[in-house]
């Protein structure tokens, strides 16, 4: 049994069924192949499945993929437009705000959303909202860093 949805991903208003038990990020990832949001601990803790919908991150592996109905949902493959990256990538890699990879594009995604919702955060309201992504490798400072540099522009 699906159900069929009106989305938008990445800026495309798509028609899709969904099973009523799948989660965005299974949805994401298997029927949209948009393998850049991955499961960390598939309870909400660990921000590696961020994604933005309607501008706000959200757990993807929290969220039911029926519940995209009607709403923007945007991925980390969604950032880059014709081969440039988005000025949050841009700043991750001047610095070095990764380490094995695995939480960044759910750091990238929150970053977004932290900026979108406050361009001018202070390193205190960055790292509190940012405390619901952890990285394992602990490059909280660069990631900091690259929030800095964004907030300063």
């Amino acid at each position: 049994m699906t159900i069929t949805i009106l989305t938008t991903i990445n800026g495309s208003q798509q028609v899709v069924a969904v099973r009523p038990n799948q989660t965005l990020l299974e949805f994401l990832r298997e029927n949209l192949s948009l393998q850049g949001s991955v499961e960390g601990c598939g309870v909400g803790v660990c921000g590696s499945c961020t994604v933005l919908v309607d501008g706000r991150p959200v757990s993807s592996c929290l969220m039911l993929a029926s519940n995209a109905e009607g709403k923007k949902v945007t991925t980390i493959e969604g950032l880059s437009h014709s081969g440039e990256l988005d000025p949050v990538q841009s700043a991750f890699l001047k610095h070095q705000a990764f380490q094995c990879g695995y939480c960044t594009p759910g750091m990238i995604m929150a970053v977004k959303g932290l900026l979108a919702d406050n361009p001018h955060p202070s390193e205190e309201q960055a790292r509190d909202y940012l405390s619901g992504n952890l990285c394992r490798c602990g490059t909280y400072r660069e990631v900091l860093a690259a929030v800095k540099e964004l907030a300063e522009e």
